[in-house]
C-alpha cells in the first residue's frame, strides 16, 4: 500500500488535500444543480476542517482508506433527484481522478518526481477506486443512478441498505480469510478499479 512509504506528516497533508477537494466537489456540483444545503452548512469550501470525520480520519491513518464527513444533499432540490444524486456522487471520485491526472502531467512536464507528489497521485487513484465500489454509503452506490432504470436503482439500493450489516461482515471475512492468499473478492475489485484508473491517469 502507498501509505507504507509515507511518513506521518506526509500522510496528514495528503489526506487533508485529497479529502478537501473530494468533499468540496460534491458540494459544488450539488450547488450547481440547485441544492444549497451543503453551501448553507459551510461545506462549499476547501477548508479541510469542514470536511474531516473523526473516525474516518483515524481509519485513514491506520489503514490508508477511510472517509470524510458526508456532504448533506437534499435530492428534492434537483430537477431529477436520482440523476442529481448520481452526478453529485460522481463528482467526488472524478475530482480525485482529475487531480491525479493534473499532478502526473505536472510531474512529467516539469520533471518533478518527488516522493510526496507520487504518493499524492497514488492516494487519489486509490480513493477514487474505493469510492466507485457500488456499496452504500460509498459514492458508487449512488452513481448507479446514471446507469440503471429508476425502479432497479431504488430496489438495489434499498436491498443493500437493509442488509448493510451483512455486507460489511462479508467484506471483513473476505479480506480477513482470503486477503492473505490474494483471493479476496473485495480487494481484487479495488485492484481492478485502481489499475483501470491508473491507466487513465498515466496516459
Amino acid at each position: 500500500m502507498f501509505f507504507l512509504n509515507a511518513n506521518f506528516f506526509e500522510l496528514i497533508i495528503i489526506i487533508l488535500i485529497t479529502l478537501s477537494i473530494h468533499e468540496c466537489s460534491h458540494a459544488l456540483i450539488a450547488y450547481w444543480l440547485g441544492d444549497n444545503t451543503a453551501k448553507n452548512q459551510g461545506r462549499l469550501t476547501l477548508n479541510p476542517l469542514a470536511h474531516l470525520d473523526p473516525i474516518g480520519s483515524l481509519i485513514f491513518l491506520v489503514l490508508g482508506i477511510g472517509w470524510g464527513k458526508p456532504v448533506p444533499v437534499n435530492p428534492s432540490n434537483f430537477l431529477n433527484p436520482r440523476k442529481g444524486q448520481a452526478l453529485v456522487a460522481l463528482a467526488g471520485p472524478l475530482s480525485n481522478i482529475v487531480l491525479a491526472s493534473l499532478l502526473h502531467l505536472l510531474s512529467q512536464t516539469l520533471g518533478i518526481n518527488s516522493n510526496f507528489l507520487l504518493l499524492l497521485i497514488d492516494f487519489n487513484i486509490l480513493l477514487a477506486a474505493f469510492n466507485l465500489i457500488p456499496l452504500p454509503p460509498l459514492d458508487g452506490s449512488k452513481i448507479l443512478g446514471l446507469i440503471l432504470p429508476s425502479h432497479k436503482f431504488y430496489k438495489i439500493n434499498h436491498f443493500m441498505e437493509q442488509n448493510l450489516g451483512y455486507i460489511v461482515l462479508f467484506i471483513f471475512l473476505d479480506i480477513r480469510l482470503l486477503g492473505p492468499s490474494g483471493h479476496s473478492i473485495f480487494l481484487n475489485i479495488i485492484q481492478i478499479l485502481t489499475i483501470a484508473i491508473r491507466s487513465i491517469v498515466l496516459i
